[in-house]
């Protein structure tokens, strides 16, 4: 399939016609609807004794299934056609990046009893994720990372966006209408409709809104790709899958998950060596380390910042409120991380003890200062409240030199 990959630098986000071809349409269907059904009956059993009887199913303004714990062979295909030249193939070809990996796999459906509108939002918080500018900065200089599908199984209007605000702040305008009434349409915004088979791939640091949960039959396709042979590192590095359902995938497919698993892999390893030429002050080795995980040099410090978030997770990871749980979703939850992904994570914990864990937060510290005030800050639009955190401003006048020259302080 042709796309311009210019339109997703220019506008945010591009519409995919027939992007399930017709003639699979129906065969997919039937195998999500299965995975519905499966899901269904998890829910209904792990319900509290406060819910209703379908538990989630019944609760959630928009239910969600990780569908690749649900397969098996019959259902294989729903896996495999995010592997499509339709979905990996377009993803690849609009970053730019021949190993696009899969991170996120996903279905969203329509709720029981209406929801109504949720709340304009850009998916970026700015203590897990850093400030938007230094960010689209990046986009903008080093090109789009994470992109995020929705494609329709049945007709869906639900996602509305603004055109082109991935790759800039707020207006002013559009802050007061957030702040006015964030579940209504705003200033140049306009909705994505999709029919059935239809599909979208946008930024998903685009301003966008789910105008309305109700219960029109919605089965839709929710993916996130990311690169791995790029000019950048990506934010939120992590997958949202294990590799359990492999098995069940035809050997084609297995073949492209083993080698997702690898890339993602050896990029943790490369963190984990960065971290210890941190530790050990070697410079040479640190910059060595960052050019390989963003190999261009502008815009480098966004790098830096995004590796001060992992730093401090693996220093938590590493403290014995966190260490000594027996529990691997309780840890993941302590360190606000996927569980999925928490294996990749503690690799690189378990290859520094407490103290060098403790001295490689401390090499960050400065950086992380300077990405907070002493002050809540708060700007609508994001997914996130008040907080301490600057929400748009990377550290002004601070540069890799700086940085490690803190190093002895």
């Amino acid at each position: 399939m042709q796309v311009d990959p210019q339109q997703l630098v220019d506008d945010g986000f591009i519409i995919i016609k027939e992007c399930i071809p017709s003639h699979q349409l129906d065969e997919l269907r039937h195998s999500f609807e299965e995975l519905v059904e499966r899901q269904k009956s998890i829910w209904a059993r792990d319900r509290t004794s406060t819910d209703p009887p379908g538990g989630m199913w019944e609760t959630s303004g928009q239910p969600r299934l990780s569908f690749s714990t649900l397969i098996d062979s019959t259902t294989a295909n729903a896996i495999e056609f995010c592997l499509h030249e339709n979905t990996w193939g377009v993803s690849s070809e609009v970053i730019r990046d021949s190993k696009t990996v899969l991170k996120y796999i996903t279905m969203m459906c329509n709720p029981v009893r209406d929801h109504g509108p949720a709340v304009w939002h850009r998916d970026i918080e700015p203590y897990r994720d850093g400030p938007l500018c230094g960010l689209q900065a990046d986009m903008r200089a080093n090109g789009i990372g994470t992109v995020q599908w929705n494609i329709a199984m049945y007709e869906d209007d639900v996602l509305w966006v603004v055109p082109g605000s991935h790759i800039r702040p707020n207006t002013e305008v559009e802050n007061q209408q957030l702040l006015d009434n964030p579940r209504v349409p705003i200033e140049g915004s306009i909705p994505v409709k999709l029919k059935a088979g239809d599909g979208v791939v946008y930024s998903n640091a685009i301003l966008h809104w789910g105008s309305n949960y109700s219960t029109k039959l919605r089965r839709t396709i929710h993916l996130a790709f990311r690169p791995f042979n790029g000019s950048k590192y990506s934010y939120r590095p992590y997958i949202h899958w294990n590799s359990d359902f492999v098995t069940h995938l035809s050997s084609w497919a297995q073949k492209r998950f083993e080698s997702f698993s690898n890339q993602v892999g050896e990029e943790f390893d490369t963190v984990g060596r960065t971290f210890r030429a941190v530790i050990e002050k070697d410079l040479q080795g640190f910059l060595d380390g960052l050019a390989i995980l963003h190999p261009v040099e502008e815009q480098r410090m966004v790098c830096v910042m995004l590796l001060t978030k992992l730093a401090y997770k693996v220093h938590r990871l590493n403290h014995p409120d966190v260490s000594q749980l027996t529990d691997a979703s309780s840890r993941a939850d302590a360190i606000a991380w996927p569980l999925d992904s928490l294996y990749l994570l503690e690799k690189i914990a378990r290859q520094f003890s407490v103290s060098e864990s403790n001295k490689l937060w401390s090499r960050f510290v400065p950086m992380e200062n300077r990405l907070k005030s002493d002050e809540d800050q708060y700007i609508p639009g994001f997914q996130t409240g008040p907080t301490k955190y600057f929400f748009n401003d990377m550290p002004a006048d601070y540069n890799l030199e700086n940085f490690m020259a803190e190093w002895d302080i």
